[in-house]
């Protein structure tokens, strides 16, 4: 057994050390769809005191029902209750999103809507409106999340460059002026401990402290794996006046991580091989990803309905180790001609990042006449370098792997491996890329009558990408500018029925050159969505019906001529529906339920830019399931002055292309198979103070693959584990 973290119990047991007189209450999220007003803590016969936020960027003043757009928010107190602590478990139960290859453990990768992005790098998302997936964080915990948001549909004309079938924020845990705080210690399947912690103290009644974070360590039930993870957040609220706050905070990230490819499926059979079995190499140890993050914002309201949100940001993060993983080129791969002998890479890692941002936003409400308006007007500016060296040992062409040879070629027996090898590795990749970008945007929600809502917006970017290829001495440049306009409208049947459309541009850069030191055109997307939003049991239960259908032009595909080059000249296409209810019924049942049709296709003939393998118009893209859905249900039960919560979840992924351009000799696609997953939770809380929970997944044992890159890159989902927890607040 490995050394645990010294510091495991220490974020939890800091939160213990504060005073346990005063009442516990936590600080409601500042930022949902509709902006909310600031909450007064304290109980009868306490002073008031009043809890200023800061003003979330990008959301403007408006009732989500008269939004034209699907939104899904998904509340700390649901993934409490659910027993999620990660992000990618997290939007399991949003609408309309796929997991993707998770590059060895290392990245959150999900589609929405059937795009991607870049398979290369995590997806992106935001933090309080910055851009927090650049870079190498791990994947990201959720200890410090008090809600995330999905913004469905065309946003680059907020957002900017991006894909375009939703927006990811999260929105983080902010200081309160009521003091409070807890802990939680869990235990579970395969040695998983943790320890999660959150204090909130205010320091007078202009300045307020908030720390959360978390330490956890666990072995797999795949064979030598294990991961280690400590994140700390601590931030700080200070109010310089009647209308003017401050905020800061701080993450620190750090995770070690065994690097997984998952199984092989050379023919296709999923059980050819134990789900537990790893094909790297124990000696290669863990990968070590750190990250550490600076957001500062300020605020000031000049009136009660115009506000200035002034924000700056800079994470700087770094992934280095080595790894151990199977050739996917057909020519230097034995299994596919043995069946037995997998022949292995081995990559030595330096990455590291920074990214600085700066950017404003102002909004307000105004009329002209009988006419009201919800504007938001704002500017950004980012500066991003990513610096990789990589060394890599690959097998040679088949015929030169010598039969008896297992040391050339880095080979293992699938059936019975014996590790030990670690050949060394030679220069493969040193380069230095650094981005710069700005751009300026405007929206405004137009209140044409009572029932009729018009947004408009645009937003304009400027792009410059360089590159400076150490190993062939070499820079390229490229600088591009795009604007994103964007129209929608809402009109309301009622104060509980809306019906909305939308339409919008968007882009995101290509990175690299063509065959003649071109820079890519980036990819240009056209989406279009219409829906119905409905609320129920006086606003206690909503829903959203929407249809939507993108286009993806620009997409980069193989050059037939040129080998090893890329031409951005292929398409793809998106459509589909999505359903999403949730909220309280009676009798004390809460439930969330979604429903996703997505049918996501190349469409045009192309090459693919990794394999060269023909794509022919009509081939489903990666990972992407036509059929998806989950249901979240719980019920409380009042004990006298104790609860219980019992809950049960439900999600269903429908089957899967697993490798994009292979066919077998039958013509057959490698797909993966649908699944249903479920879980049970319940928590009892005999206290205010004291909670013990505790959750089943993957309750009936289900062998089932949540994403594939390749038949040799195929992740196997966890069989049935448990996990315990006390918590104690105050």
């Amino acid at each position: 057994m490995r050394n645990r973290h010294l510091l495991f119990f220490t974020v939890a047991n800091l939160a213990l050390l504060a005073p346990t007189t005063v009442s516990a209450q936590e600080l409601t999220a500042a930022a949902t769809a509709s902006a909310s007003a600031p909450e007064e803590a304290g109980q009868p016969g306490e002073s008031e005191i009043v809890v200023e936020g800061v003003r979330q960027q990008y959301v403007a003043n408006v009732p989500t029902i008269e939004v034209p757009q699907s939104i899904q928010i998904l509340s700390s107190e649901t993934l409490k209750d659910a027993g999620i602590t990660r992000l990618d478990n997290a939007l399991d139960f949003a609408t309309g999103i796929a997991r993707q290859n998770n590059f060895g453990g290392l990245f959150d990768v999900f589609a929405c809507r059937g795009f991607t992005g870049d398979e290369s790098s995590g997806s992106n998302y935001l933090v309080n409106g910055f851009n927090a997936a650049r870079g190498y964080g791990g994947g990201r915990d959720t200890s410090n999340v008090q809600q995330i948001q999905v913004l469905k549909g065309p946003n680059s004309s907020l957002f900017g460059r991006g894909e375009p079938g939703c927006t990811v924020n999260i929105i983080t845990k902010k200081p309160g002026f009521d003091l409070h705080g807890g802990a939680t210690f869990s235990a579970g399947s395969f040695n998983n401990f943790r320890s999660e912690g959150d204090i909130n103290v205010p320091l007078s009644n202009r300045v307020a402290v908030r720390v959360t974070g978390a330490a956890e360590s666990a072995d797999s039930f795949r064979d030598f794996v294990s991961s280690e993870k400590v994140t700390v957040t601590p931030s700080i609220l200070a109010k310089l006046g009647r209308d003017s706050s401050i905020s800061y905070e701080f993450e620190f990230i750090d995770q070690k991580v065994t690097f997984d490819r998952g199984i092989v499926a050379p023919t296709g059979d999923l059980k050819l091989v134990p789900r537990e079995r790893f094909f790297g190499e124990p000696g290669d140890g863990p990968v070590h990803v750190r990250a550490m993050g600076h957001q500062a914002q300020l605020q000031h309201d000049f009136s009660p309905d115009w506000s200035l949100v002034l924000g700056v940001g800079y994470r700087d993060t770094f992934f280095r180790g080595s790894s151990t993983e199977a050739e996917l080129a057909a020519g230097r791969q034995r299994l596919y001609t043995d069946g037995t002998t997998l022949s292995r890479q081995r990559r030595v890692r330096d990455y590291s990042t920074t990214d600085l941002t700066f950017r404003g936003e102002l909004s307000g409400e105004f009329t002209t006449g009988p006419i009201g308006h919800h504007m938001i007007v704002g500017a950004d500016w980012d500066d991003y370098e990513l610096d990789i060296v990589q060394n890599r040992y690959r097998p040679p062409a088949i015929a030169a792997q010598a039969v008896g040879n297992f040391t050339l070629g880095n080979r293992i027996n699938i059936f019975d491996p014996v590790y030990g090898k670690l050949p060394a590795a030679g220069a493969f990749q040193s380069y230095r890329e650094r981005q710069y970008s700005w751009g300026g945007y405007l929206q405004d929600q137009v209140d044409v009558t009572d029932a009729l809502k018009i947004r408009f917006g645009g937003r304009y970017d400027e792009f410059e990408q360089i590159v400076d290829d150490r190993i062939a001495n070499r820079r390229t440049m490229q600088s591009k500018t795009a604007f994103s306009p964007s129209v929608g409208a809402t009109y309301l049947l009622g104060d509980d029925f809306s019906l909305y459309a939308n339409y919008g541009r968007g882009f995101r850069p290509n990175n690299g050159t063509d065959a003649g030191n071109n820079a890519f055109e980036p990819e240009r997307t056209v989406s279009y969505e219409a829906g119905a939003k409905i609320s129920l049991l006086r606003k206690r239960l909503t829903g959203t019906l929407a249809f939507f259908k993108t286009t993806k032009d620009n997409v980069l595909t193989a050059d037939p001529i040129n080998a090893n080059f890329s031409l951005a000249v292929g398409k793809a296409r998106s459509k589909g529906v999505e359903a999403e209810l949730s909220g309280n019924l009676p009798a004390g049942f809460r439930v969330q339920l979604n429903y996703a049709y997505v049918d996501a296709e190349v469409a045009q003939n192309a090459l693919d830019p990794n394999f060269g393998f023909g794509l022919r118009e009509g081939d489903p893209l990666l990972n992407i399931p036509k059929n998806s859905g989950s249901a979240l249900l719980f019920k409380d039960f009042d004990i006298g002055s104790s609860r219980l919560t019992l809950g049960a979840g439900v999600n269903y992924v429908g089957k899967r292309l697993g490798e994009t351009g292979f066919r077998f000799a039958s013509g057959d696609f490698y797909y993966l198979p649908a699944y249903t997953l479920t879980r049970v939770m319940a928590s009892y809380e005999p206290t205010e103070r004291l909670r013990v929970s505790g959750e089943v997944t993957n309750l009936f044992d289900e062998q089932y693959f949540p994403s594939s890159y390749s038949r040799l890159w195929t992740l196997p989902g966890a069989p049935r584990q448990f996990m315990v927890r006390v918590g104690y607040a105050y």
